[in-house]
């Protein structure tokens, strides 16, 4: 299996085992969960993290990032093309209020990603390259039930090395479907500011406050502990200019990083059934 394969399913070992369960008011479903759980990866050395134990859409999570680079909030705006993830967090005029990218680029008063590779290019030593997309005005601290509030709350970059490292903190992980598809994608995203910044990518760290496995995905999870492959490791290259692309919405840079990793991708089988928690 690939090394992230191994790692995925130590994790949903530990939380299928060890997990409390616990009732969820927000979902009306029980989850297992644990706190404070993390891993990291060295993609280059290890591979990309894609999952293999099940069939993945792989287009989804590598156009989410560019529509999140372009800092678009209107899924109209290339994302839809590509994937309807986002459309059930829209409001009445198709916005996504709490749409990440427009987060890290607008919602602040300062563009957080032009900001970030301006600093650790005058100074790559810098320790500051955090980049937000929670909003303490807004996010948070209520029980009135809102539509989304950001998962992958916040990201630390920092060039150690020669390599760019990146840090995701996540709140809140749904290790069936949330989980695999915020790796790959953010992976990507890592590989995008390395290239940008001229360095290589380095380890990739992914933390969780809260992991958990909802009820009615217990049994795609116990089906994938006792998978196992022989997939081999997965490669990702990326086109020239991958960031100055993305800032323009380019559909083809999509197109072209998805068949790369296409051509490498032989997953065990899609597990049916599998509903995402609201």
């Amino acid at each position: 299996m690939t090394k992230f394969d191994q790692i995925y399913q130590g994790m949903l070992k530990t939380l299928m085992e060890r997990g409390v369960e616990e009732y969820s008011e927000r979902t009306k479903l029980h989850t297992k969960a644990l706190p404070g759980m993390h891993f990291q990866i060295n993609p280059e050395e290890d591979g990309f993290p894609l999952l293999t134990l099940r069939k993945i859409p792989i287009t989804g999570p590598i156009a989410e990032q560019v529509w999140f680079l372009s800092g678009s909030r209107k899924p109209e705006e290339l994302l839809r093309e590509f994937t309807k993830i986002w459309d059930v967090f829209t409001n009445p005029n198709d916005v996504v209020t709490v749409a990440y990218g427009y987060r890290w680029r607008k919602h602040f008063g300062r563009d957080q990603i032009a900001k970030l590779i301006e600093l650790l290019k005058a100074e790559p030593s810098s320790r500051h390259g955090v980049v937000i997309a929670w909003d303490p005005a807004q996010d948070g601290l209520s029980t009135f039930k809102k539509a989304n509030v950001p998962c992958p709350y916040t990201f630390t970059v920092n060039i150690i090395g020669g390599k760019l490292h990146f840090h995701n903190m996540i709140r809140s992980n749904d290790m069936v479907l949330g989980f695999p598809y915020d790796v790959a994608g953010f992976c990507f995203l890592q590989y995008v500011l390395a290239q940008k910044l001229g360095v290589e990518v380095g380890t990739y760290s992914h933390s969780i406050s809260n992991a958990h496995i909802y009820e009615n995905h217990y049994h795609a999870a116990e089906k994938m502990l006792k998978r196992t492959n022989d997939h081999p490791a997965i490669k990702l290259t990326l086109p020239e200019n991958t960031f100055e692309r993305a800032e323009k919405k380019d559909a083809d840079l999509i197109n072209e990083i998805t068949e790369q990793l296409k051509n490498q991708y032989n997953p065990m089988e899609k597990i049916e059934g599998l509903k995402i928690a609201l």
